[in-house]
């Protein structure tokens, strides 16, 4: 993890690291140390390397390969090679936000698959059942929907040079 210049700093950095681990850990279903692995990656000016990830964090080698894998998954994480360095290194995505929402989009037409694939199995079924596994379709197939626009607006609005919708 990149010195902070002096101590107060290096508490600041620390609170900030701790608060990622509870928030985005909780806010997106991971570990805390998900959270923390996050933080430490995106506050980092260069890439890290898994060694220096396991101390930043005070955890085991499987522990911190592990967080990596989940972050690298979630599309805000990539493994990165860097010339003369053996080791793998991880950095924060540029495009993290934009790799976690297509994570989700991923996720959701996954569900999607499974709501068409229990509708059109469903002829046998009571009503009740039939209209739960209608209601699924169509939640799903909004959801899905709705995220690809939501992405794509994101998309468009990351390339305007303020980040600001284009008008």
């Amino acid at each position: 993890m990149p010195h902070a210049a002096d101590d107060g700093e290096a508490t600041d950095h620390s609170r900030l690291i701790e608060d990622f681990g509870l928030r985005i850990g909780r806010a997106m279903g991971w570990p805390p140390m998900a959270g923390r692995l996050a933080g430490i990656l995106m506050l980092s000016p260069a890439p890290m390397t898994l060694s220096e990830l396991q101390h930043a964090l005070g955890a085991s080698k499987g522990s911190a390969s592990e967080m990596t894998r989940l972050l690298i998954t979630h599309g805000t994480v990539d493994r990165v090679k860097v010339p003369g360095v053996r080791q793998a290194v991880y950095a924060w995505r540029d495009d993290a936000w934009a790799g976690c929402l297509h994570h989700q989009l991923d996720q959701t037409r996954l569900l999607l698959e499974l709501a068409e694939t229990a509708r059109d199995h469903s002829g046998r079924l009571a009503p009740t059942q039939r209209t739960r596994l209608r209601d699924m379709h169509a939640f799903y197939d909004f959801m899905v929907r709705q995220l690809e626009g939501v992405l794509d607006t994101y998309k468009r609005r990351l390339r305007t040079p303020d980040g600001h919708e284009p008008r």
